[in-house]
């Protein structure tokens, strides 16, 4: 079994192995890597944060597992420009420093080995965790309480204060979802760093986990053509075409496929 399969496997786990997957999606970049052994070394830093919470309800656990996470050293990766190392969650178990949703990642570990409720939440820009049935949400780089009005600032901040919140900003993530949140991320860290074939595993990842944008393909096809593949720059962008409702796009896109060769087709 190769490391993409694999991480499907923990798919069809009950209950989802969320982090395993994600060690498995860093063993596609990095063959050393060791899913079995980073979980293992988890082992460690769960038996520091049982020890040192207090004595509540699991209900009311997740803040302080969160806090006791930042305590040991767990926080946002503030190095800039960011690296896919912040992603690439055995480098995050290594480091402690990573992006809120490879921190949620570790977070929801933790959670579900220590019976916690918690859950993700996909708010953009900054991936969030959530009691079931609470009030507020969770920043999973230190623990802080989000109420509405936090939510709202969050999201201006990462868009500016012409985009409103949305319930669909505050709706739980599946595993499936995350994952592909994640192999977003990472295709995206790879291609700032100019790691196209890296970036290519990453997108190629991103189409096999979920449904797919009009950006997933367009992403895809400028790795193709930045790696001279024009017949599947092609295909991806006819894709695109197909899928796009705006005018102005489907122009573009129509005019970049006219620009391509043509491609091969056989006369039987």
């Amino acid at each position: 079994m190769n490391p993409r399969q694999a991480c499907l496997a923990c798919l069809e786990r009950e209950p989802v192995a969320l982090l395993e997957a994600a060690l498995w999606i860093a063993a596609e970049h990095d063959r050393q890597v060791e899913p079995a052994a980073c979980l293992a070394a988890l082992r460690n830093v769960q038996g520091q944060i049982s020890a040192s919470l207090p004595m509540l309800p699991l209900s009311e656990l997740a803040q302080p597992l969160l806090r006791q996470l930042n305590a040991l050293g767990f926080q946002q990766d503030e190095y800039h420009p960011i690296r896919p190392h912040a992603a690439l969650l055995d480098k995050v178990l290594q480091r402690r420093r990573g992006q809120p949703l490879a921190l949620a990642i570790i977070t929801l570990e933790l959670a579900q080995r220590l019976s916690i409720p918690l859950e993700g939440v996909a708010f953009p820009g900054h991936f969030l965790l959530r009691v079931p049935g609470a009030d507020h949400l969770l920043d999973p780089c230190g623990g802080r309480r989000l109420y509405t009005n936090d939510c709202r600032e969050l999201l201006a901040r990462q868009f500016g204060p012409q985009m409103p919140l949305t319930a669909e900003h505050l709706r739980s993530a599946s595993a499936k979802q995350m994952l592909q949140r994640l192999s977003r991320n990472l295709r995206q860290l790879h291609i700032s760093n100019d790691n196209h074939l890296a970036a290519l595993v990453d997108a190629e990842r991103v189409m096999q986990l979920g449904p797919v944008q009009v950006s997933d393909y367009m992403t895809r096809a400028t790795l193709y053509q930045r790696l001279d593949c024009p017949h599947a720059e092609r295909f991806d962008l006819e894709h695109a075409l197909l899928l796009t409702e705006d005018p102005v796009q489907r122009l573009k896109l129509s005019e970049r496929i006219a620009k391509l060769p043509s491609a091969k087709r056989s006369i039987h």
